[in-house]
């Protein structure tokens, strides 16, 4: 059967027809990415999707949503729509839906998604087990972490606030990053320095260990320059993020109990080559009397072109696999 997948940020929405059955997706249609602020609403970006592709939807829907997807309204923070998922098959005329974080989406892509899609990071270069449990983590405007389980038969996605434990130096230079950070944060988590944002603080410390006059930038212009070469110390920065988000990853791995880990997200992929020639395969594995179990463990990147629409879909297959 048909359903439309949904994957909706704070700054787009996406939409794509996908085909499911016997609890799988078959196949996602092309992409159409709609901006958030050209639309007074959901249902009204739903019905110019209707519009775009030129024909009746799918009375189906898959939606994946940046934030929490309990409770009675679902609120986005980055942009004014709100979900009221009772409302749904009254509002879209979808008779059956499922809505999960986006996160938990990118989760259920990684069950779902064939070898193809996943990049070599470290570790041995086998597929991902088919059965235990792989943990998801993706770097991003936040650190997403979610748990998959599976065997051969069935899996499970669960997600979490993995992202929320607590950053733990393993340094001086780490010290001096949480030093500054904590002139601000009475906690610090590890999504403060793993996520994307996190490098505008690694940037500054580096400078005031360097000595050097620290002129305030943007995370964007950072890695920019950080993996083009156009700076020396945002290079340096880069590579620090690498070490500490191995860092994370093996302490969720040890956390979960895994069998494989997937990191996910744009920047993933868009940092991918700097991940795979810096110390983060040696970060992930040095875990004291662990090494050996850590270095067991294969590292893959996700780079489906779509993971949160692909995941929605899966998501939704799984939830009525008839």
């Amino acid at each position: 059967m048909q359903v439309v997948a949904v994957d909706i940020g704070g700054t787009h929405a996406r939409f794509a027809i996908a085909e499911v059955t016997g609890g799988r997706v078959v196949s996602l249609g092309e992409a159409v990415t709609l901006k958030t602020a050209e639309h007074g609403s959901f249902q009204l970006a739903w019905e110019d999707f209707g519009r775009i592709v030129g024909r009746p939807l799918p009375s189906a829907a898959a939606i994946a949503v940046a934030g929490p997807v309990g409770g009675e309204i679902i609120k986005f923070t980055n942009n004014p729509w709100i979900i009221r998922p009772a409302l749904i098959p009254e509002k879209l005329g979808a008779e059956r839906y499922v809505v999960v974080n986006d996160f938990a989406a990118v989760a259920h892509a990684v069950a779902q998604a064939d070898d193809s899609h996943f990049l070599h990071l470290s570790g041995p270069e086998t597929d991902l087990p088919s059965t235990g449990v792989i943990s998801v983590v993706g770097p991003g405007t936040g650190l997403g972490v979610a748990q998959l389980w599976r065997n051969e038969s069935a899996y499970r996605v669960q997600p979490t606030e993995g992202g929320h434990i607590d950053y733990a130096p393993l340094d001086a230079i780490e010290d001096a990053i949480l030093a500054g950070l904590r002139k601000r944060h009475r906690r610090v988590s590890v999504e403060r320095v793993v996520a994307g944002p996190g490098i505008v603080d690694i940037y500054e410390a580096l400078a005031l260990l360097e000595g050097r006059p620290y002129t305030p930038r943007t995370d964007r212009e950072l890695w920019e320059l950080g993996t083009s070469g156009g700076d020396s110390l945002a290079a340096a920065a880069v590579d620090r993020f690498c070490l500490s988000l191995g860092s994370v990853a093996g302490d969720l791995a040890l956390a979960h109990g895994s069998t494989g880990v997937v990191m996910a997200g744009g920047l993933g992929l868009r940092i991918k080559d700097t991940l795979v020639r810096s110390g983060f395969a040696d970060r992930f594995r040095a875990k004291g009397r662990f090494e050996g179990l850590m270095a067991a463990i294969p590292v893959k990147l996700i780079t489906h072109p779509q993971p949160g629409l692909f995941g929605a879909a899966a998501a939704y297959a799984q939830a009525y696999p008839d």
